[in-house]
């Protein structure tokens, strides 16, 4: 369970990372979940992770972008 806890918190830095350094990254969820090789399943938590943490947003288009800071 640890193990996999951790995988679950790489692969969100890895993220994370990724819109850090490319601000005007723009990936869908089928772009998300073949760049890191995430189950559908995954990905979906992992966004909405992002997402309540207001890092990322959903575009109207349908695109997770980083989410602009208050």
């Amino acid at each position: 369970m640890a193990s996999s806890v951790a995988s679950v918190r790489e692969t969100l830095d890895r993220i994370q990372g990724e819109y850090q350094q490319l601000p005007g990254l723009r990936l869908t969820m089928a772009q998300v979940q073949r760049l890191w090789r995430l189950d559908r399943n995954m990905c979906r938590a992992i966004l909405a992770a992002l997402v309540d943490a207001r890092y990322l947003s959903l575009a109207s288009d349908g695109t997770f972008v980083r989410s602009q800071p208050s």
